[in-house]
């Protein structure tokens, strides 16, 4: 591939490699994976908005119902995923998926114009819920597609460094896709941004296709046929892959018991929340801060800090990081339940996850096999993270009919982070061994793998 940006020593190579430690031969696919992720996850934050509303007008008894909608059709989705990965290369493959979704986008447009006119009528709210269920869907899948394709292109200390500042574009995608949404919905209305989503994950379509190929080291194969190799498998190789290896199990455990304090801390803020703001406004106002301190946190973190703290510690620390700050965490909010507390431990807990966990989770998969890494990971990350999903739910209010309230129910999950933490040792050092195993095959690659 080409490394003119790098080779030529500019300022603007100078510049970069201030901010993330990436090598010259890197630097185009790791600029085309940050513009990558910013349209796949500013596509994405231009529909939520319109989810949400739809949602809300649905009303908040339908939302378990629309929970498990999400999760029965993420367990439908995931074999006709992994059917497509068995029969056609990366290549095509995931161009197929994310045209598949842009179809189904604008299917939806067409509904939504028609029932435009019966507003609040039962086609209408149909036509909602089954949008609210997709775009849940959508959104597991197209981005575990993008991170398949890092792990698959990105070797494991590749990963450590650049990850990180990938992650930026995403971040940056999701501002970007709110703006807009926010910015032009008063101009040409909700329906009519379905095309601005159809055109971004197009762009991310035409990343996926010019994506660099290396020009030598692995490159030395038959090019032609690497380009058109097929993974192949069964399409069901997904689910009977995690279930054989202890790794996927863990890193299963691992993202579940994330979701599970995600969602305990959820249910702990719309409480705080509903008795310290009486106005929906106000309420509104103060979650939109929140959320944005979060936002800014994790953008500077992953431009200066993510790629340096995982090579720094490693690994294994860095995945034990969210479960200490969750302990202490829900440990603060169980001895002083308000706002501030709540506020403080949000916004840590948000930039620390999207900044360092995230990136460093992606960073397992590098080491499992070419199959998993597209359909163990889309498993795990669609109809595991969703039955999470479920579960913690289920435990929060199994925790409360047991008469816990907020400060009880956050002195129960400590041991479950416990646990967490646990896992992540675990792994971290696992990950470790799998990649030393590795690295002596992959000793004469160049810069990245041959991408099929």
């Amino acid at each position: 591939m080409s490394a003119a940006p790098a080779r030529d020593g500019g300022s603007a190579y100078r510049a970069l490699r201030r901010v993330v430690d990436v090598r010259p031969s890197e630097v185009r696919a790791m600029l085309m994976a940050f513009a990558y992720f910013f349209f796949v996850l500013s596509g994405y934050f231009v529909l939520r908005p319109i989810r949400d509303a739809l949602a809300a007008a649905a009303g908040v008894n339908q939302l378990p119902w629309l929970f498990a909608g999400t999760l029965t059709a993420t367990l439908l989705c995931n074999p006709l995923f992994s059917g497509l990965v068995a029969r056609f290369p990366v290549r095509r493959f995931i161009p197929i998926t994310y045209h598949f979704f842009i179809a189904n986008l604008l299917v939806f447009y067409v509904l939504m114009r028609l029932s435009r006119a019966s507003e609040g009528s039962t086609f209408d709210l149909w036509v909602g819920r089954a949008f609210f269920v997709w775009t849940s869907v959508f959104n597991m899948f197209v981005v575990s597609v993008f991170w398949c394709f890092m792990a698959d292109v990105f070797r494991s200390e590749q990963g450590k460094r650049l990850f990180g500042f990938i992650g930026v574009g995403g971040t940056l995608g999701s501002i970007v896709g709110s703006g807009a949404t926010a910015v032009l919905v008063p101009h040409v209305g909700a329906v009519n941004l379905l095309f601005v989503s159809v055109v971004l994950l197009e762009l991310a379509v035409v990343m996926v296709l010019c994506f660099p190929m290396p020009e030598n080291g692995a490159a030395a194969l038959d090019r032609q046929t690497a380009e058109h190799k097929i993974i192949g498998g069964s399409a069901w190789a997904g689910f009977t892959q995690v279930v054989r290896s202890p790794y996927l199990l863990a890193i299963c455990g691992f993202l579940v018991l994330y979701t599970v304090g995600s969602t305990f801390l959820y249910f702990e803020q719309t409480d705080i929340v509903g008795r310290f703001y009486a106005t929906r406004n106000a309420r509104t106002t103060v979650l939109a801060q929140i959320d944005l301190v979060a936002q800014s946190l994790t953008i500077v973190t992953q431009i200066f800090f993510t790629g340096r703290i995982i090579r720094w510690l490693g690994l294994a620390v860095t995945l034990a990081l969210l479960p200490v700050l969750t302990m202490a965490g829900f440990a603060t909010l169980g001895m002083m339940p308000v706002f501030a507390t709540l506020a403080v431990f949000v916004v840590l807990r948000r930039a620390s996850n999207f900044a360092l966990t995230n990136p460093a989770m992606e960073v397992l998969y590098t080491v499992v096999p070419r199959e998993d890494k597209y359909k163990a990971k889309s498993v795990i990350e669609t109809f595991v993270y969703r039955g999470g999903d479920q579960i913690a739910a289920w435990m929060y209010a199994g925790l409360s009919a047991l008469g816990l309230g907020l400060a009880g129910i956050s002195f129960a999950a400590i041991p479950l982070g416990a646990v967490w933490l646990m896992l992540g040792v675990w792994l971290g050092r696992r990950q470790a061994v799998l990649a030393g195993e590795q690295a002596a095959p992959e000793a004469n690659l160049e810069a990245f793998p041959a991408l099929t």
